[in-house]
């Protein structure tokens, strides 16, 4: 069954009362769309102003005599100034939301050739936003020396999703706008790319505030001002980048420092000072460590984001600035709420969009593409570049995915410009791995030891095997390597390993099932002792 055709349209108090010149005279937009033979209307729902009454009942009239099929429905809408983009866009959308549309028996369009430019452009926004479910029309009078009444129409689809260039236009600077995200670094990990899109979607469609979350060290601060530059980039801020880390905010000079002061506030206020709310207007606010900030400082922050409005301290004068915020912490602000150490209602406001970063140990699978990066920036800060050698490389991606990184990115931004000025003759070889490595172990020495340990499995089997076995694999026989280590004999290892096994009297040879299990690597327990002798 054929849909029926409905399209919406405005009266023109100037074009179709044909007063607007002797092209115009015969050419009536409303009446004409009527005419369209490609186009026949079953419904015409004919929108106009109460002083345009009369004027549309004209219509009425004019429609009937050439397109008696169609049905003409009169709406009077309140809005008495037509320029007045408030009022008019209230007036069409309170149409649009009233009006029962039945997409599945009828076929809409918006006429859009008459009417104000203000009119105009709320039928466009409506029509966008699929308040009206349909395309817009628009006709055009015919060539000045034809006697046509009718003209010409084109019909303008706004759905997106159907032009496929368009789509991969807007594909491709989606792609842009997540790569600018991430540097440029080439990330593998499927979790942290999903992370970037969503961060990409609502940097560029939200002023609303940003919440990272994470580990220390995991991105947080740099992530922060990358979605800023993007923001900028789109157009969307032309105000600065103001960072600082909470924790650094302490007393009178806490608020001071955020909200501003004047002169003599407190102690210490020897001339007044703006602060870096204001200094962020139009711009982005990053507080770091937002948990350390003090719960007075809370309150302040919470009604100036609420208000873009707040009074320095000793004055009694506000002072406004438009900044947008974004916050980092590595703190659970939830249990702080509990704590009695941060605003339930400040979370609440900076909690819509909370994106909390993995550490470098979760990606492992991005260690290659960051160390690459690392590299990179070693070679900016140095003023000459570092390569790494083939087996170098290997010897230090076994170590590093298996690795805890306890401070992350900081971790392996520190470890390679180490590799990177020490590199005799600007190459990074296996001896400058192997003792970057140990220094690192002994770093961490009281970290975390869940991934700790990983060049053991190197040591037994070589980097290019260790390299070769799964995760699960590699985690398992570097925790056997130890017990190992420790061991005075095979027997022994194997009673620490399968202590559980032999308690449910499950377990008849420890030793045996050790050395299997060696085997399978191609390792002997009495040669991975030896070298304790």
């Amino acid at each position: 069954m054929a849909k029926r055709t409905v399209a919406f349209g405005l009266v023109g108090s100037t074009l179709d009362a044909g007063r607007a010149g002797k092209r115009w005279k015969r050419w009536r937009p409303t009446v004409a769309l009527a005419m369209q033979p490609d186009l026949p209307l079953d419904r015409l729902e004919l929108v106009h102003q109460p002083h345009s009454a009369a004027l549309a009942g004209q219509l009425v009239d004019d429609i009937a005599s050439v397109a008696p099929d169609t049905e003409v429905r009169l709406h009077e809408v309140p809005f008495e100034d037509a320029w007045d983009l408030e009022e008019v866009y209230g007036a069409l959308h309170a149409l649009s939301r009233d009006y029962p549309f039945d997409t599945s028996r009828e076929e809409y369009f918006v006429h859009i050739t008459t009417g104000t430019h203000v009119a105009q452009i709320c039928l466009f926004l409506l029509t966008e936003a699929r308040y009206f479910p349909g395309r817009l029309v628009q006709t055009s009078p015919p060539p000045r020396e034809s006697d046509d009444t009718r003209g010409t129409h084109r019909v303008i689809d706004l759905d997106l999703s159907r032009y496929d260039e368009l789509a991969r236009r807007f594909a491709q600077e989606a792609r842009q706008g997540q790569d600018y995200l991430k540097q440029g670094i080439a990330t593998q990990n499927a979790d942290f790319n999903a992370l970037v899109d969503r961060i990409e979607r609502v940097a560029v469609a939200s002023r609303e505030p940003i919440l990272f979350t994470g580990p220390t060290g995991a991105g947080k601060s740099r992530l922060a001002e990358r979605v800023y530059q993007l923001k900028r980039r789109r157009g969307q801020l032309d105000g600065p980048f103001v960072a600082v880390n909470c924790a650094t905010l302490r007393g009178d000079m806490a608020m001071g420092a955020l909200f501003g002061h004047t002169k003599g506030a407190f102690t210490g206020a020897a001339s007044a000072r703006p602060g870096l709310l204001r200094a962020a207007d139009r711009g982005v606010l990053f507080l770091d460590e937002i948990g350390e900030l003090g719960v007075d400082e809370q309150a302040m922050l919470l009604r100036a984001l609420e208000l873009k409005r707040f009074f320095p301290v000793g004055s009694d004068a506000e002072v406004q600035s438009d900044f947008a915020l974004f916050a980092g912490t590595n703190r659970d602000l939830r249990e702080a709420v509990r704590a009695g150490e941060f605003r339930e209602d400040l979370l609440a406001r900076i909690d819509l969009w909370t994106f909390e970063l993995p550490g470098l140990a979760d990606r492992p699978e991005d260690l290659e593409p960051n160390l690459d990066f690392e590299l990179d920036r070693a070679a900016e800060r140095l003023g000459r570049r570092a390569s790494i050698n083939r087996e170098a490389r290997k010897r230090f991606l076994a170590f590093g995915r298996t690795a805890p990184w306890p401070a992350n990115f900081r971790d392996l931004e520190a470890a390679v410009l180490r590799m990177a000025t020490l590199a005799p003759g600007g190459r990074i070889d296996t001896d400058a791995v192997r003792e970057e490595i140990g220094r690192l172990e002994r770093q961490w020495s009281g970290a975390p030891s869940r991934r700790r340990g990983g060049d053991r499995v190197v040591a037994a089997l070589g980097a290019e095997a260790a390299d070769a076995l799964d995760r699960f694999d590699r985690v398992q026989l570097d925790d056997v390597l130890a017990v190992c280590a420790e061991a005075r004999s095979i027997s022994e290892a194997g009673r620490v390993l399968f202590a559980a096994s032999r308690a449910r009297k499950s377990s008849t040879n420890d030793a045996d099932r050790l050395r299997k299990y060696l085997a399978r690597f191609g390792l002997r327990f009495d040669e991975l002792t030896s070298s304790r002798e």
